[in-house]
């Protein structure tokens, strides 16, 4: 199990007439994200959950501003942003072994 240390899963998914690659969150990440919901909740800002969400799970969405995400239609980014979530398995259905 040790050598899968720092490996990171990945799958491409549809957005917007396009496809993104998402990957899977590590535990460290959860918990940073964690962290971001009780900031968000206390400042009422639901949209930086879900620009966090998606900065730290879509690959190259990383160093995207605010201002950028918010360029998109948001029922596109909750689609993806429900993706993800369930991609790693912490909510709704669980991604099958393997996937």
């Amino acid at each position: 199990m040790k050598h899968l240390i720092g490996k990171t899963e990945t799958k491409k998914v549809p957005f917007m007439g396009d496809e993104v690659e998402i990957r899977k969150l590590s535990i460290k990440e959860v918990l940073d994200l964690q962290s971001l919901i009780n900031s968000a909740a206390e400042s009422g800002d639901q949209l930086e959950v879900l620009r966090g969400v998606l900065r730290l799970a879509v690959v190259g969405a990383e160093e995207m501003t605010n201002e950028e995400f918010d360029t998109f239609p948001p029922a596109d980014l909750n689609a993806i942003s429900e993706e993800i979530i369930s991609y790693c398995g912490l909510g709704g259905k669980a991604e099958p072994a393997g996937n």
